[in-house]
């Protein structure tokens, strides 16, 4: 279990240097969903070449209806909630947008307790609490700066639906499939997706830049490749409610580096959602007396003391 919550944390701060590498190829001229673009292709490229190396025997479908569980973790989640959440920022900012990508964690406990019968615990509760209230620190929601339109809150919650899909889709992929086998096919469904919508031939005109390549592969390698085997590796040994509270450590690594490399500001808000969010993964973590009472227990306990 110890293992498992470091790959999804070592998941989670794979994904907090995102902002690292998208705003290397942003400064170079490509758009956003060419950068996703490039992500996902060069990880799908990636991933096949190794497992044909390692064992090809992993890029085997045992069933062609199969193919399904992989269109829901790279179309339906992957590519659909980084189209929302681009459509959010442009709508409403980086902010806002954020706040709602982080909407997640409790689309993932409601549909995981209604398709896998996860247990529904107070924990599980107060920990998502702190992670909603922490993300909202971060995104500057109690600052008093924060507006949006019903289009742009469409759009983020759109992106925290999408986000959740993959914890979702993952858990039944992992009932066949290994963690390799599942990230290959995710990247290769996600680039396919996105690729019509990235204006292909104007993209090619980037290619010729070194800059680009680096932070092209260093975004597919670190924040894809790496991230999701860690993050599918760790949902195989733990609820996917409790993985994708975990995740939300990544607006607060994002944040970090966003002071530390790219000059933005560190307020008092930011480090209370900082220090919420790391209080959920210790409630998360910490080792419980018993197996953890779910909200009805605690009701009849409560109305019985």
């Amino acid at each position: 279990m110890k293992k498992s919550y470091f790959m999804i944390v070592a998941a989670a701060v794979c994904w907090g240097v995102i902002p690292i590498f998208y705003n290397g190829l942003s400064q170079s001229g490509l758009s956003s969903m060419q950068t996703i673009t490039m992500r996902f292709s060069l990880a799908a490229v990636g991933y096949v070449i190794y497992l044909l190396l390692r064992d090809h025997s992993l890029l085997r479908i045992k069933r062609p209806v199969h193919l399904l569980y992989f269109v829901g973790t790279g179309i339906c989640s992957v590519a659909f909630f980084n189209f929302c959440y681009i459509t959010c920022i442009q709508s409403a900012g980086v902010a806002v947008a954020a706040l709602l990508l982080y909407t997640a964690p409790a689309f993932v406990l409601i549909m995981s307790a209604v398709l896998f019968g996860e247990r529904l615990t107070v924990r599980g509760l107060i920990a998502l609490g702190m992670t909603v209230t922490g993300c909202a620190f971060v995104a500057g929601a109690f600052a008093g700066g924060l507006t949006m339109s019903p289009a742009a809150l469409l759009w983020g919650l759109g992106s925290g639906f999408g986000y959740a899909l993959y914890s979702v889709f993952g858990k039944y992929a992992l009932r066949h499939y290994r963690p390799e086998t599942i990230t290959a096919y995710t990247a290769v469904f996600a680039a396919l997706a996105t690729l019509p919508l990235a204006h292909p031939g104007e993209l090619v005109g980037f290619l010729h830049s070194g800059t680009v390549w680096f932070h092209a592969i260093g975004c597919a390698l670190v924040c894809t490749v790496m991230a999701y085997l860690l993050y599918t590796g760790g949902l195989a040994k733990i609820p996917a409610g409790q993985a994708s509270i975990l995740s939300t450590i990544e607006p607060v690594v994002a944040t970090v580096l966003g002071v530390a490399l790219l000059g933005e500001s560190m307020s008092l808000h930011k480090l209370c959602g900082i220090l919420l969010v790391l209080g959920a993964i210790v409630v998360l973590g910490a080792k419980p007396t018993s197996e953890g009472k779910t909200v009805r227990e605690a009701i009849d306990d409560r109305s019985t003391s």
